[in-house]
């Protein structure tokens, strides 16, 4: 049970700092820097000239994508925190180490490819 190298982790870690700044960006850009998700879509139905299902589609929209980038940062916190912990690059299910070229495609994973398949199939 080896983790990435410790040159590797700074890499990584370096990796998810910028994922995370460009992430908490687009969220601010997308949200006019003060405006929630939820706002955003509360606005759609002062837009009296759309349909109905218009604004309902915008307003599904904007949730799922607010629900999208809640689960990326957290995914990214939570690899920040394994490397502080010492276990980046272990399989948070098996232990086994997780393939470097894995680690290199998805920075944040935090499974083997053998758990996420089953953790796939369970959901």
């Amino acid at each position: 049970m080896s983790t990435p190298s410790s040159s590797s982790q700074d890499v990584f870690k370096a990796q998810l700092i910028e994922a995370r700044a460009q992430l908490l960006a687009r969220i601010a850009h997308e949200r006019g820097g003060v405006v929630s998700r939820a706002d955003m879509a509360a606005d759609h139905f002062d837009n009296s000239f759309q349909s109905r299902a218009q604004i309902l589609s915008e307003r599904e929209t904007e949730f799922a994508l607010n629900e999208h980038e809640t689960a990326e940062l957290g995914d990214i916190e939570a690899a920040l925190e394994r490397i502080q912990a010492g276990t980046y690059g272990q399989c948070t299910d098996c232990g086994v180490t997780i393939a470097p070229a894995r680690l290199n495609a998805y920075p944040t994973a935090k499974r083997c490819i053998d758990c996420q398949t089953v953790a796939e199939q369970r959901h």
